[in-house]
């Protein structure tokens, strides 16, 4: 890394807090949250050369930038995803988050492709164990999916990897994929080759393999860990639509930093969510900072966190892009006002009786042609507008706002084959959905809100 030339961008901590309108009592308050470390340059001689906020791996001191690239979601074009990761790295994002399951692999080619134009120091990779279907738990296709990814990715050490969505299958899906065939134990070899820098696990769903592996720490000794958090989930995950999750986005962080364990962030708009939210919600927001979106909160929030390395967005267009650097470039921390601002519209959002899909894709493709992620975004659109839920059929507006839901589904999803009456409830999408969502019967509410009466 090169020094700063530019002394007025060389800020100090105190210059920091004063600039955020924050008093001495402010900072102790920071103080008592644990090491902040908003300027991670400060604990090293040299500076980066940008804005962008960084935080510090604790094992290895890497500076790793609060904002991270989720790659789940690119467009399956070369050229757009280079220039997407070249504007990235020029402005200070060295975090890139793939999955061989993402785009069936081409997610890999694609950031592979785009990192390797770049010196390998400008960059830190993450990929994952995606040996979730049962057919890969044999220890051979595991370790070839391992292989793969070098491979795909052009690289021969991987600096941070994860075993993919832990909780899925509880207890009896974390022993067949990883203890009883030996491949954690292939893996923890592998970083003690330096093949592996860092490892990990991303967790979704029953709580019970989440607990066993931290409390494990001092067998394992986990570098991170990633968990979905936002300001809806930290109190109401376990709470809405009917998943089967045992946790709290508050009670997972909490017990990652009393462990000692660093966390990366998904889903910190809920798969876009947030910039849907119901217009009541957002002009509260609009009310105190008029020119800040709700995908601006809702990452200032995550970031005020000091346990947090990285937060993952998934940014597949420029204009998103350029707008959530700006939001870390440097990260402004939410006050105490606005922190209990978002609580109060998180318990608000809580009864709306939307659907907690993140539109990740998991549960795709379906075999009967149901545009899932398509129908429950079109769903959760109609409640944030209010066009949901129906009022009772004598209601003066009833008809009204039935033949609206309906109209809206026909601009949303042109095909109807895709639309949720062709859910054959076979039930094959279940196991893949990381929300635990059950989701046949959101689409038998679908089909019913659709029905003549």
């Amino acid at each position: 890394m090169m020094k700063e030339e530019n002394s007025q961008n060389n800020v100090s901590r105190r210059d920091f807090l004063r600039r955020l309108g924050m008093g001495a009592g402010s900072a102790v308050a920071m103080s008592m949250m644990g090491p902040l470390r908003l300027f991670a340059q400060e604990e090293k001689k040299e500076v980066v050369q940008n804005r962008m906020t960084y935080r510090v791996q604790h094992g290895s001191g890497e500076q790793i930038s609060l904002l991270g690239f989720g790659m789940m979601r690119l467009p399956d074009n070369q050229d757009e995803v280079n220039r997407l990761v070249d504007y990235a790295i020029e402005h200070g994002v060295n975090y890139f988050d793939t999955a061989p399951m993402y785009m069936g692999g081409r997610s890999e080619v694609l950031t592979g492709n785009a990192l390797s134009r770049h010196p390998r120091e400008k960059y830190y990779v993450a990929t994952k164990m995606s040996n979730q279907r049962q057919n890969l738990w044999d220890f051979d296709e595991s370790k070839r999916m391992y292989e793969k990814s070098f491979e795909r990715l052009k690289v021969d050490y991987i600096d941070y990897y994860l075993l993919h969505s832990i909780g899925g299958g509880g207890m009896d899906a974390l022993n067949g994929r990883f203890f009883d065939n030996g491949l954690l134990d292939f893996l923890l070899k592998e970083r003690e080759a330096g093949r592996i820098k860092h490892l990990g696990f991303s967790y979704h769903g029953d709580v019970r393999p989440f607990d066993w592996l931290l409390d494990h720490q001092d067998d394992y000794h986990w570098d991170f860990c990633q968990i979905q958090m936002n300001f809806l989930d930290w109190r109401h995950a376990s709470m809405r639509g009917g998943r089967r999750v045992d946790a709290d986005a508050e009670y997972l962080y909490n017990k990652c930093e009393k462990t000692g364990v660093q966390c990366v962030i998904m889903e910190p708009l809920r798969g876009g969510a947030f910039g849907k939210i119901a217009s009541e919600l957002a002009d509260k927001l609009k009310a105190v900072r008029p020119n800040d979106s709700t995908a601006r909160w809702a990452f200032r929030w995550v970031g005020s966190y000091p346990n947090i390395l990285t937060t993952l967005s998934g940014m597949n267009r420029m204009d998103h892009l350029i707008d959530n650097v700006q939001t870390f470039s440097p990260l402004e921390v939410c006050t105490e006002a606005e922190n209990t601002l978002l609580a109060e519209i998180a318990d608000q959002m809580s009864g709306y009786p939307t659907i907690p899909c993140t539109t990740c894709g998991y549960c795709m493709p379906c075999p009967y042609g149901v545009d899932i992620p398509g129908n429950f975004a079109y769903y959760n659109e109609a409640v944030n507008s209010h066009v949901l839920p129906l009022p009772e059929k004598q209601a003066p507006d009833y008809a009204t706002r039935k033949q609206q839901f309906a109209e809206g589904l026909q601009k949303a999803l042109p095909k109807v084959e895709t639309w949720a009456r062709s859910c054959a409830d076979c039930e094959e999408c279940l196991p893949k959905c990381p929300q635990q969502i059950r989701i046949p019967n959101q689409m038998a509410r679908m089909v019913e809100l659709l029905r003549k009466r």
